[in-house]
């Protein structure tokens, strides 16, 4: 995958946040990832019944809080004529019938499986209450079972960034505080474990706020980079030569004109995806380089490189979604129909300190993902019928429109028969 980097400390349990850590939700718990999604769609129509309209605006003043906490500052902020408690009755059971269709983040199944698997103790620390919690992780196949303890916030007297969340934990695997690692997004979180005297790795859930994680001892994109071995941990074995396989996604539209730097600054034309209509996937998943084929609506399927992000090189005010089609075109395709069958990952986004620097690795990703390509585990969905999709539906709509018109001219023919 990558050169070998030095241990860090040799830990022998791992405590997991759940919210926002392996789990897409908003908490209410509200942590939450934007104005979309789950949260957001519960939100948006219980504030629409007091005549107010969510917009996310507290999105990081409540990440981490407790569930009466996080309720306060939405009362408060919208200036809502009922008490706190009032607020949490009438929301929770819109949220116990959202609770089914909340998606763990990528990645977040394939750690606990691997953890597990190796008989790595786990433990679940959220500042959830105990139902919410249950309710939540009952539709994830497997969780349950995996983490030998779960910890919730109204079963400690302080919740995060108080420590005691974690020192339970500890307690409760029998595991000395200083042996375990914490895995956390939010700063309460980072705060607790690192007063309970844990190692602490931070995946930052809002966007663009790494710099605020220094107490952390490693910071990442998402749970698809952690290494466990800088941990003492079992090391992952699913990356095959610098790509990890992933669940494949899709993801398609018209091609629309981006930032201009693709061909210009970067001399790397890439077929850019409005991000309309895609602002709960981009939440889902993490910034990073990714692979796999593209089908455009008139021309054919070819081998892909996409940055997800926020190109912190050109520091971009919105997350993006870059495809390169690794093929010479004639000239450009603007509004051509192009759809993505995202195979596998290939490393986190990143910064650089020169352009020469990102020119340079972007080709590197380039090279990864051809050679990748080229085998049988990924080369099998170049076949993929969503890639041709849009292809039939064009020659289904043309052949359509001729028969429609050819239709109009016999009834013409006739009419002047008749006549």
């Amino acid at each position: 995958m990558s050169i070998a980097k030095p241990l860090k400390k040799a830990v022998a349990a791992v405590i997991l946040d759940l919210d926002g850590t392996l789990i897409n939700t908003g908490h209410f718990s509200f942590q939450f990832h934007g104005t979309d999604g789950i949260l957001g769609d519960v939100l948006k129509a219980l504030l629409l019944k007091y005549g107010k309209q969510w917009d996310g605006r507290e999105a990081q003043k409540i990440v981490g809080k407790t569930p009466l906490e996080e309720a306060a500052i939405v009362v408060g902020d919208y200036e809502l004529p009922c008490s706190i408690d009032e607020f949490v009755t009438q929301i929770t059971p819109l949220l116990y019938d959202q609770f089914c269709n909340i998606k763990a983040l990528p990645g977040a199944n394939r750690l606990i499986k691997h953890l597990s698997g190796h008989n790595v103790p786990l433990a679940l620390a959220s500042n959830s209450p105990r139902a919410y919690i249950e309710s939540k992780i009952s539709y994830q196949q497997g969780w349950k079972q995996s983490f030998s303890v779960i910890i919730a916030g109204d079963e400690v007297r302080a919740g995060k960034p108080s420590p005691e969340i974690f020192l339970e934990g500890a307690k409760r695997l029998n595991i000395e505080p200083s042996r375990c690692l914490v895995i956390e997004d939010s700063l309460p979180g980072v705060t607790g474990g690192k007063a309970a005297g844990m190692e602490v790795v931070a995946v930052p859930s809002v966007p663009k706020q790494t710099h605020l994680y220094i107490a952390a001892d490693e910071v990442i994109s998402s749970i698809l980079d952690l290494q466990p071995e800088l941990w003492g941990l079992p090391p992952f074995e699913d990356w095959i030569d610098g790509t990890l396989p992933l669940e494949i996604w899709h993801i398609g539209g018209p091609v629309v004109k981006g930032f201009g730097r693709g061909s210009k600054v970067l001399g790397i034309p890439t077929a850019n995806l409005s991000t309309k209509g895609y602002s709960a996937l981009l939440s889902e998943h993490p910034s990073g380089v990714y692979f796999g084929w593209a089908g455009l609506s008139t021309r054919g399927v070819y081998k892909m490189v996409m940055n997800i992000g926020w190109n912190p090189y050109f520091n971009n005010t919105e997350k993006s979604i870059e495809p390169w089609l690794l093929h010479e075109f004639d000239g450009d395709f603007y509004g051509e129909e192009l759809r993505l069958v995202i195979v596998g990952y290939i490393r986190p986004e990143a910064n650089f300190t020169s352009l020469e620097s990102l020119i340079a690795k972007i080709h590197e990703d380039r090279r990864i993902a051809e050679r990748a390509l080229h085998t049988p585990l990924y080369l099998k969905y170049k076949d993929d019928p969503y890639l041709k999709g849009s292809s039939v539906s064009r020659d289904s709509l043309v052949f359509i429109f001729l028969i429609v018109i050819c239709f109009f001219i016999f009834l013409i023919k006739i009419f002047y028969l008749i006549k």
